[in-house]
């Protein structure tokens, strides 16, 4: 078993390092949401289904570069971006996707999320229960998700409308709990280097396996990947086919979560109706506090995701290539509309 090395040191940071949200907060000037809005425009007299738009139908001549230094801050450098400045109520729902689909495209490729191949999806309450061993954290409402990983290299929310209280975004640096467990626990740290089991939350390939396997940490180009989703592991045991989790990947996988959950490691933030997330997945894990909703009131928290293939990225573990065929050929948007 090869020895676990410290990787990208200048990603690391603690919570007192990003405490001041100003450093990770980008917010658009007049000029610039004047701009995005006349791209808006351009797009939506093409089409208004964002599967018809691409990078050159949102002309983004000013902002272009701006987008750019942001997407190799997020994988050279902190990993996760607040940006704010789009007055929510003077845009539509469709308006809204458009924009953040525009803004995304500039930053990344969609990459297909799910079998459904939602290039576009919602993170709402889907009237999905917890307890569902084929539900996903985006479908369930309410609870508080834990810190994890998704599919991609980068991933995009956009907040629509929040609940009346809660639902704060989480994000916890992996590259700063990488490399403790390397430093503390070696040990621990080369077991999670080895394939671990995942539960595919019956998203697999027809007549294919529930579970599939990938390392929780890998090395590539010098560079970090990370896959962790602490419940999809633990859900694999359920296959009796599926490799079982040593000790050692038990106790590691333990030890990850542990020092995610430690504040000394993550950051919350509100997203606020109009405000977007960004995050290098390999670098960054996310969650989100508890939160409620009042349909009622129509306050429901809705937030749309985006998956994003970076361009900056020149190397990745075959792993994470954008390789979901059976996903891809589905090529569709999450249309919900939850008030």
């Amino acid at each position: 078993m090869t020895k676990p090395e410290i990787l990208e040191a200048q990603c690391e940071w603690t919570a007192d390092d990003v405490s001041d949200e100003s450093l990770w907060t980008e917010v658009l000037s007049e000029s610039e949401t004047k701009e995005l809005d006349a791209a808006l425009r351009h797009a939506l007299a093409i089409s208004n289904d964002v599967l018809d738009i691409s990078r050159a139908d949102f002309p983004l001549e000013g902002l272009a570069s701006r987008l750019a230094r942001i997407e190799n801050e997020l994988i050279n450098g902190r990993g996760f971006v607040r940006l704010r400045g789009i007055d929510r109520a003077r845009y539509d729902q469709t308006e809204m996707e458009m924009l953040y689909w525009g803004i995304g495209m500039h930053l990344g490729t969609p990459w297909a999320q799910n079998k459904h191949g939602h290039m576009l999806g919602d993170v709402t309450d889907q009237g999905r229960a917890a307890d569902d061993p084929e539900a996903r954290g985006n479908e369930l409402g309410g609870i508080a998700l834990p810190f994890h990983t998704d599919g991609s290299d980068l991933v995009g929310l956009l907040c629509l409308q929040n609940g009346i209280a809660g639902g704060l975004s989480t994000v916890a640096n992996s590259v700063s709990i990488h490399n403790r467990l390397v430093r503390e626990s070696p040990e621990l740290a080369a077991e999670l280097y080895q394939p671990q089991p995942f539960d595919f939350r019956g998203e697999q390939p027809e007549g294919g396996k529930g579970w599939y396997t990938v390392p929780i940490f890998t090395a590539c180009d010098g560079r970090l990947f990370v896959r962790c989703i602490p419940p999809y592991t633990l859900a694999s045991q359920r296959h009796p086919d599926a490799p079982r989790l040593t000790e050692a990947a038990k106790r590691g996988l333990a030890r990850v979560v542990e020092l995610a959950d430690d504040p000394q490691h993550h950051v919350a933030m509100e997203l606020a109706p109009g405000d977007m997330q960004f995050i290098n997945n390999y670098h960054v894990m996310h969650g989100r506090t508890a939160y409620r909703d009042d349909r009622r009131a129509s306050s429901v928290r809705h937030l749309k995701r985006l998956w994003l293939e970076t361009r900056v990225l020149n190397q990745r573990p075959d792993y994470f290539q954008n390789s979901h065929s059976d996903w891809t050929r589905n090529r569709s948007a999450s249309r919900l509309r939850v008030n």
